[in-house]
């Protein structure tokens, strides 16, 4: 294991120290949104990022930091730690154990380390140059996505319908039909089942830097793939399509590519 890999664990572990204290408690939620709509924030997520800050900034005051709560650090430094404290703040609140935190290490422009941890189940899932490993407790196993030729073999999993626009929404529901199973409400957690060979594809949209970054590394390692909804390099525009076999992706970009005209 690589010296950025080992620490990205030992952030995770900081983050799991100010997260589960709140979790199913009182976690005193706010709403970051206008009137009219609902994007929480909660003590949990304030307190895991300033406590990877504080960390980052002891062992590598040279690195730059992206988080979620509290913006931009030297975000052009060779070195940049990607944070979204809790991914899955709604399922935080409404207690179930789909959230996670995510931790990314982009190095000269790319993610290169990502970590995927989910505390309560003590689930960590690491990806980076010495491989993809889910790690939990003393008990550490290689991950590897599973073979899977046509679409309508699938396990295909997304947030919500509700994040696609009106095209997007006629793109997904298209792959939907020809998979054999959809899965709703998991958030970053369906990524990780992604390298771990229980789910096969993975489509969001809207998606920040902080919610993709820790994403690729931890597929990459696995043998997967990440793309944007063309099946080019992720880009700004939010659109994520994550598969385990290529010969799925190509299928679903058939349908996807449509919703972004």
């Amino acid at each position: 294991m690589t010296e950025y890999e080992s620490f990205a664990i030992e952030l995770a572990a900081a983050a799991a120290q100010v997260t589960l204290p709140f979790f199913r408690a009182d976690n005193a939620e706010e709403n970051k949104a206008g009137p009219g709509a609902f994007d929480p924030v909660t003590e949990a997520d304030r307190g895991a990022e300033a406590a990877i800050r504080r960390l980052i900034a002891s062992r590598y005051p040279d690195h730059g930091v992206i988080g979620e709560e509290y913006g931009e650090d030297r975000p052009d430094a060779e070195h940049v730690w990607i944070l979204d404290p809790v991914d899955g703040t709604r399922a935080f609140i409404a207690g179930l154990p789909l959230w996670t935190t995510l931790i990314a290490l982009r190095t000269a422009g790319r993610p290169t380390v990502g970590a995927i941890a989910q505390p309560y189940l003590g689930e960590l899932f690491l990806g980076g140059p010495s491989g993809a490993r889910l790690i939990r407790g003393d008990q550490t196993r290689p991950m590897r996505v599973r073979s899977c030729e046509t679409l309508t073999d699938a396990v295909i999993a997304t947030t919500a319908p509700e994040i696609f626009t009106g095209p997007e929404l006629g793109a997904w529901t298209q792959v939907m039909a020809a998979a054999r199973l959809a899965r709703y409400g998991c958030d970053a957690y369906a990524y990780a089942m992604l390298a771990l060979g229980r789910i096969d594809m993975v489509a969001e949209t809207g998606l920040k830097v902080w919610d993709w970054s820790a994403l690729i590394p931890v597929i990459e390692a696995a043998g997967g793939e990440v793309t944007d909804w063309r099946g080019g390099p992720v880009n700004g525009d939010g659109r994520i399509l994550a598969v385990g076999d290529v010969r799925i992706r190509d299928q679903a970009l058939v349908a996807l590519r449509r919703g972004t005209n």
